[in-house]
């Protein structure tokens, strides 16, 4: 006798192996997805150089736009945003994506395919392992995945960084909330996206405090510089010099 899958269907072998290849397909987009950086491919195909030689040396939207300027700033931020939403509807696609009150709500997968974007952005495997903070790929996967919730994390984020002048500080406490406020979000209508949802979106706050850890301990010591609003002072930049870029 055949049973029901989880995902409604027989679980027949061929069914059982079509079902497991979409996972590994899923896992393997997102990542390799994840794993390009917009901000090193725009400044080596228009502007004919390599972003990690200027400035703070990081390959990110903050530095592409001290460096280059507004347009290529808008176009890593859009770089960025399209291999997020790209690693997500790949996921969809092949194993399910539908909204239930204002969230993604379909077994987690897709929320699984917005982990190992992070883990992409973060641990590229086209520039050495060595990538950004995974900041803005977790809003943009957020925004596109939970946008209720996402809108209530970026009230907060403007909130921290408004009173305390920490960029990074902001971007830890939104990330810590989200599954907290994820999960709080399901129990109260009543959702249930499984384990896959939970476990990714917690290993993605701990990834995001992980790659802070500088920061954090910088803000204990009160050494971390604070943005400024000030035309005159744009600029954020760290102790030792260099920009303190938030990608």
């Amino acid at each position: 006798m055949e049973r029901c899958g989880i995902l409604g269907e027989a679980w027949s072998w061929q069914y059982t192996l079509t079902f497991f290849s979409f996972v590994i397909i899923s896992i393997l987009a997102s990542y390799l997805l994840g794993s390009i950086n917009s901000a090193i491919f725009i400044s080596n195909l228009i502007y004919r150089d390599d972003i990690r030689t200027h400035g703070s040396g990081n390959g990110g939207m903050t530095n592409m736009l001290r460096t280059f300027g507004m347009k290529a700033a808008g176009l890593t931020l859009l770089g960025d945003l399209l291999k997020t939403a790209l690693s997500i509807f790949i996921t969809g696609v092949l194993l399910g994506f539908y909204y239930t009150h204002g969230v993604s709500n379909y077994l987690g997968f897709c929320y699984m395919s917005a982990l190992f974007a992070v883990l992409g952005h973060i641990f590229p495997i086209y520039y050495g392992f060595k990538g950004g903070k995974g900041v803005l790929v977790t809003a943009v996967a957020a925004l596109i995945l939970s946008p209720i919730p996402f809108l209530i994390l970026l009230a907060l984020f403007v909130a921290v960084v408004g009173f305390s002048k920490y960029v990074s500080l902001g971007s830890v406490c939104a990330a810590v909330l989200y599954p907290v406020l994820l999960n709080g979000y399901f129990a109260v209508f009543g959702a249930n996206p499984g384990g896959i949802a939970q476990l990714s979106v917690t290993i993605i706050a701990i990834l995001i405090v992980w790659c802070h850890r500088e920061n954090l301990k910088r803000i204990s010591d009160r050494t971390e510089r604070k943005i400024s609003f000030k035309k005159k002072d744009v600029e954020v930049k760290s102790e030792d010099g260099k920009d303190a870029d938030e990608n």
